[in-house]
Parts: structure tokens; C-alpha cells; sequence
């Protein structure tokens, strides 16, 4: 129970509160004043009542200490994540805040830092950073130290939006050809790496799958139905400093499948070029920033290919929702409000739309007189329980007016149904 203590110290008369903390645990604080040390203990009391008890013992740990304590708690993260976080505490956090008390932190101070942040950090770096920040508070309000979040509720920078590329069929055969047979290789180049025929085939296998690249290099051969023409996408490889190539579950830890339009189903299983081991990012982008500018589209990542895939599926009548498997996204609306409207529910529409548009795009190139590298035939002579004809007849009159344009005049199912002006296939501005 609460109670005061008249004590004298050098003289003078001081006046010394005695509490409990919610857990039992004893505390002192001494006051020159009887009236401070009541109002303090009546505060005390209030707060204990009322469940907004801090102690000011646990406040004392400074947000250094406290941020290393809390990635030690952060389990659940991928390793890519933890490595991220660990970048944010150490170059930006630590820096400014490490030797200031918990307890001592204002919002004030932490809408300061924020600002300051936008004058070296790029809108969308900033919010990043900050975040990190406000979930280190927010465990160290679960954990009753301080009694709120001081850093909620702050002003920060505009995220800029940048315009999504996406790339024609005509573009991404450009691009995997350019990738796979550079034209100029640099003598450092070891022979075995002058062509790469595998190259050329994760371009497309991108492209028209919408997979994250580290879901492409993990994708293994028992998860690879020919027949089907799908593949599971289960786990992801993704290089970690200071620990290699750490494979994991997918971003958002979930097993999907994804179709495979038949021209690519004869090889499916991607390796670095020597060794055997899970292909890195930054090998591949080697050869493809330079096929990148060869096809007039520079500062292209190998990411935008998968923006490219979820374009081409849309247009090629998709529904949203084979769209949003496809790509792996937590929900519809994640997919609907970054890509495009609602269509039918019919994934092997999907691979084949894309078949026959990417057919149709090849044979009108060939009719205008334009040189294309010899490819797989789309429709193998051996039984695929369809034949082009029957393919067609299975397909919707809006997929039908679809096919019969061109990447440039790209219907999708509601503008052919409703009569409507095909609309050209957002590419950027890059298509000539």
C-alpha cells in the first residue's frame, strides 16, 4: 500500500513516497514538498486503476539498447526482411537515437528526425525508415514502458508515384533474345557465357508467368507439371549478406500455382551458369540491363516483367482473380486497384490467349517483313488433346476479337463485347 515518509537529509526536511508497481514490485521517490508526494501517489494509484500504469524504471533503457532488444524478438521476419531492418537501426536510428532514454522521447523530436530524414531519403525511404521506428515504440508500449506511442500520428512525406512499364509480346521477345545472344559480350566474359540460351527463357518465363525472381531460381523439377502445364510456386531463394543464398517461403508464405503458356513447357528448371547453384538477381542483371537499352526500354528491372505478365494476362481476359493467384497477392483488391478490371474465372484461358496472341504477333510481324528468331512450334505435333481450331472455338468472342489484334491494339473481353475501339497495350512510351 502506498504511504509517505518524513525523512531528513543535509538538514532539510524531505518527504519520501513508497509504492508498488502493478507486478509487486517496490519503488521510492523522494519530494521536498508533503503535497508533491501526495499528488504523486494519488497519481500513481489513478493510473494503476485505470490501467495506463508506466513504470518509470522500464523507461530508463535507452532506445539503443531497446532497439537491439527488440530485433532479437523479431523471429517471425524472412531473413531479407531482418537484414533490411538491422540496415534501418544501424544508419539511421542508432545514429540519432541511441543514447536517449525511451522515456525521454517526444513526438516533437521524432517529427524532427522524420523531417530531416526527407532531405538525403527518397518519400518512399523515409516512411520505411520511420516505420522501423514506430514498431520498436509500439512493442515498448505493449511492454509498459512508455505509456503511448509518441510516434503516431506523424507528418510524413508524399509517396511519388512512378507510371508502371509494361512491355508488348513483341517487346519481351526482343528483350529474351537480347538476353540470351547479346550482340556485343564483353571480352571478360568467360566462352561458356558469350550465349545463354536459359537466359532468353527467364525473361519469358517472367513475363508470362508474373513469378517474383527469387520464386523463379527456387522453382525446382518435381514442381513442374508438363502435362498440366503448371507450376507450383512454393518457396523462395534470396541472397542474404553474410549468409549466402537463404532459402524460405514465399513473400507472403502462401504455395500457389501459376499456368504456363505451352511454348514455354520444354525447360523450366533455372541454374547459375556454373556450379549448378540457385541463379543470383545481380548475375542476371548483368545481362539484362544491356539487352534493356538494346531494346530501347534502359533502366528496366527485371521485376517490371512481372507487371508485364499481369498486363498481358488482363488483356488477354483474365479473371481478377487468376490474376491475383497468379502474382501471389494477399487479396483481389490488392490486384484490382494496381492492374485492371474483373473478368472470368478460367486460368487455362489464360496460357492460352497468351499463346495464340503471342502466335498472331509473330505471324503479323512475319507478314510486314520483320526478321524473328526460330522458335518452338506453339502446337507440337504430338496429342495435346486440342488442336487450334478446337482452341478457338473454345474461347469467348471477346477473346476472339482480342486475338485478332495487334500488342499496339489490345481489346480486352469487356471493349470487344461491347463494340468498343481496341485500346492501345500501355507499354510505356517505349514502342515504336
Amino acid at each position: 500500500m502506498a504511504s509517505i515518509e518524513k525523512r531528513g537529509r543535509d538538514g532539510h526536511v524531505v518527504w519520501r513516497a513508497h509504492y508498488r508497481t502493478p507486478a509487486g514490485t517496490q519503488r521510492n521517490r523522494t519530494f521536498t514538498r508533503k503535497i508533491d508526494a501526495e499528488r504523486f501517489l494519488a497519481t500513481v494509484e489513478n493510473a494503476k486503476n485505470t490501467g495506463t500504469f508506466v513504470d518509470p524504471a522500464l523507461s530508463r533503457i535507452t532506445v539503443g539498447e531497446w532497439a537491439q532488444r527488440w530485433l532479437n524478438g523479431q523471429t517471425q521476419l524472412k531473413p531479407t526482411t531482418r537484414e533490411r531492418y538491422e540496415g534501418v537501426v544501424r544508419k539511421h536510428i542508432q545514429p540519432t537515437w541511441s543514447h536517449i532514454r525511451l522515456s525521454a522521447v517526444s513526438h516533437a523530436d521524432v517529427q524532427a528526425w522524420v523531417t530531416s530524414l526527407t532531405i538525403t531519403q527518397s518519400p518512399s525511404s523515409v516512411r520505411k525508415i520511420y516505420r522501423v521506428l514506430s514498431l520498436m515504440l509500439d512493442m515498448a508500449v505493449k511492454d509498459g514502458r512508455p505509456s503511448r506511442n509518441v510516434a503516431a500520428q506523424i507528418n510524413l512525406p508524399r509517396p511519388v508515384k512512378h507510371e508502371r512499364r509494361y512491355l508488348t509480346h513483341a517487346q519481351v521477345d526482343a528483350l529474351a533474345d537480347a538476353c540470351g545472344y547479346p550482340v556485343e559480350v564483353s571480352k571478360h566474359r568467360a566462352l561458356d557465357e558469350h550465349t545463354n540460351e536459359m537466359y532468353r527463357l527467364v525473361v519469358l518465363f517472367l513475363a508470362y508467368t508474373g513469378v517474383r525472381f527469387g520464386e523463379m531460381a527456387a522453382l525446382r523439377v518435381g514442381r513442374v507439371d508438363l502435362f498440366k502445364r503448371r507450376a507450383i510456386i512454393a518457396e523462395s531463394v534470396t541472397p542474404v549478406q553474410g549468409q549466402g543464398m537463404v532459402w524460405g517461403t514465399t513473400k507472403t508464405h502462401q504455395r500457389r500455382e501459376v499456368p504456363i503458356p505451352r511454348f514455354l513447357i520444354d525447360d523450366l528448371v533455372f541454374a547459375g551458369i556454373r556450379g549448378g547453384e540457385a541463379l543470383r538477381v545481380s548475375t542476371f542483371r548483368k545481362a539484362f540491363r544491356p539487352a534493356a537499352e538494346k531494346i530501347g526500354v534502359p533502366d528496366l528491372y527485371p521485376h517490371e516483367l512481372r507487371h508485364t505478365a499481369a498486363s498481358l494476362a488482363i488483356a488477354s481476359g483474365a479473371d481478377i482473380k487468376v490474376v491475383q493467384q497468379m502474382l501471389g497477392h494477399g487479396s483481389a483488391s490488392m490486384t484490382l486497384d494496381t492492374y485492371g478490371h474483373l473478368f472470368e474465372n478460367r486460368l487455362d484461358e489464360v496460357a492460352d490467349a497468351m499463346d495464340l496472341a503471342r502466335t498472331n504477333d509473330r505471324r503479323a510481324a512475319a507478314a510486314a517483313g520483320s526478321a524473328l528468331p526460330a522458335v518452338a512450334p506453339v502446337l507440337p505435333e504430338h496429342d495435346w488433346h486440342r488442336n487450334e481450331k478446337d482452341l478457338l472455338a473454345s474461347i469467348t468472342a471477346g477473346q476472339e476479337a482480342f486475338l485478332s489484334c495487334t500488342p499496339n491494339g489490345i481489346r480486352t473481353r469487356a471493349t470487344a463485347v461491347k463494340g468498343r475501339r481496341p485500346r492501345p497495350l500501355d507499354d510505356g512510351g517505349q514502342a515504336q
